[in-house]
C-alpha cells in the first residue's frame, strides 16, 4: 500500500478524523474552528488506497516559523508513518517559503495527560524539541507547550 501526501482542503476528511480522536480533540467549538482552517487554509492530506487517513494544517505568521497548526491521523494508523510524512511536507513547505524554523504547539506536560504524552514523544521522535510550556494560550488548566525544529 502507497502512501500519498496532496494539498487540498479537506473539512470534511478532518471532520471524520477528528470524531475518532477525542482523547485529543474533545472540544466541539475547537473541532469546528479546525474544520474551517482545513477547508481554507495551507491543508495537506495524507490518503492510502484513496482513504484519508490523516491531515495537517500550516500557517506562515509571516516571522521565521511555519507552525503545524493541525495535525490528526486515524487511529489505526498511528505508528505507520503517516505523521512522519506530513511532518515531512511541513519542513518541504516552510524551507519553499525560505522559513528557518518549524513549530507545533501541544498539551504541555505540566497537565500530566497521557495520551499527549505520546503526542509530545512523537513530536520529539521526528527531531522537535521543546522550547517553553506556558498558560497564556489555552489557560491554566490546558499548559502549551511549544516545540521548535530547525530546518
Amino acid at each position: 500500500m502507497t502512501l500519498t501526501i496532496m494539498r487540498r482542503p479537506a473539512g470534511a476528511d478532518c471532520a471524520s478524523i477528528l470524531a475518532e480522536l477525542p482523547d485529543w480533540f474533545g472540544i466541539p467549538a475547537s473541532n469546528m474552528a479546525y474544520v474551517a482552517a482545513a477547508d481554507c487554509g495551507p491543508t495537506w492530506v495524507a490518503e492510502l488506497e484513496g482513504e484519508t487517513v490523516g491531515v495537517m494544517v500550516l500557517t506562515d505568521n509571516g516571522f521565521a516559523a511555519v507552525d503545524i497548526h493541525l495535525m490528526a491521523v486515524r487511529p489505526e494508523q498511528h505508528r505507520r508513518g503517516v505523521g512522519k510524512a506530513l511532518v515531512a511536507e511541513a519542513r518541504a513547505f516552510a524551507r519553499q517559503l525560505g522559513k528557518a524554523f518549524l513549530t507545533v504547539k501541544t498539551q504541555g506536560p505540566s497537565a500530566g495527560y497521557e495520551a499527549y504524552e505520546r503526542t509530545r514523544a512523537f513530536y520529539e521522535g521526528v527531531g522537535f524539541r521543546g522550547l517553553e510550556e506556558i498558560t497564556e494560550i489555552w489557560g491554566p488548566e490546558n499548559p502549551c507547550l511549544i516545540m521548535v525544529m530547525a530546518i
